[in-house]
């Protein structure tokens, strides 16, 4: 490859991941987050069931895997667009199936609908009580996983990234969690084949050495939050505790903050 080649490779890599979500100007920064109420409730706004591990469970005959960008992505969508009434009479299982998938059909990057406007699920409290009791219900209105599968923006995860760019996704969720926005991640470690997953940050807090750990509803593990971190030395993301993931240097990448994205 000759050296114009090169650097014409250079020029093309660099637009491709402008493009990518990311501005590339000045640095932004990343002190010590403050305090805000966390963009969500864990283990309220979010799942009762899990995205269960294909590999480690290969016979289970009601597997519900590859489901975990639908799963995220739904978060912040019964986030903006649904409102729970737990005094009004609960539905036959049919009818939440249906409104889960008119939450869901939202795209995910709108603007939250007030009050009045939202899809309204009666007889339950959350997102975690109505998953829970109506599970088969809840995974019916979700639909299917093929936006896990082959979600367009999937190609990403092959490029080498520049720390500039690690950066400036780190800056902008901590914009946003400190907004109160929860901000979906499309994580990889890459070669490995460990992680190539989506999780959402709904909180932010100091870490050790001058990090900014995120905190993460990861939909592989309902139980408890995980945590990644931004690295501001090193200018990266790090697996600080991810679901069967082991601690190390990761990329990641906004998702569904807007239509191409």
């Amino acid at each position: 490859m000759t050296a114009r080649h090169r650097s014409a490779l250079g020029v093309a890599l660099l637009v491709a991941l402008a493009a990518a979500g990311c501005a590339t100007g000045a640095a932004v920064e990343l002190a010590a987050p403050r305090v805000t109420v966390p963009a969500l409730r864990f283990g309220v706004d979010t799942f009762a069931f899990a995205n269960e591990s294909r590999s480690k469970n290969a016979d289970k005959p009601d597997l519900y895997a590859n489901y975990c960008f639908v799963m995220a992505r739904a978060v912040s969508q019964f986030l903006r667009f649904a409102r729970f009434d737990p005094e009004a009479p609960r539905l036959p299982a049919a009818a939440y199936a249906g409104l889960v998938s008119e939450v869901v059909d939202r795209p995910p990057w709108a603007a939250p609908l007030p009050g009045s406007e939202r899809v309204v699920i009666p007889g339950y409290r959350s997102l975690h009580d109505l998953s829970r009791d109506q599970e088969a219900a809840v995974k019916e209105g979700l639909g299917p996983r093929w936006w896990t599968l082959v979600h367009w923006t999937n190609w990403r995860v092959v490029l080498p990234v520049p720390g500039w760019h690690q950066e400036a996704v780190a800056a902008e969720v901590l914009a946003e969690v400190r907004a109160g926005r929860p901000a979906q991640l499309l994580v990889t470690n890459l070669p490995s084949w460990e992680l190539n997953h989506t999780v959402v940050v709904f909180d932010a807090r100091a870490g050790a050495g001058g990090a900014v750990e995120f905190l993460v509803y990861d939909p592989n593990d309902p139980e408890v939050p995980g945590v990644l971190a931004f690295d501001r030395r090193a200018r990266r993301f790090v697996a600080q505790r991810l679901h069967d993931t082991a601690p190390g240097a990761i990329r990641a990448f906004r998702m569904y903050h807007g239509p191409l994205l």
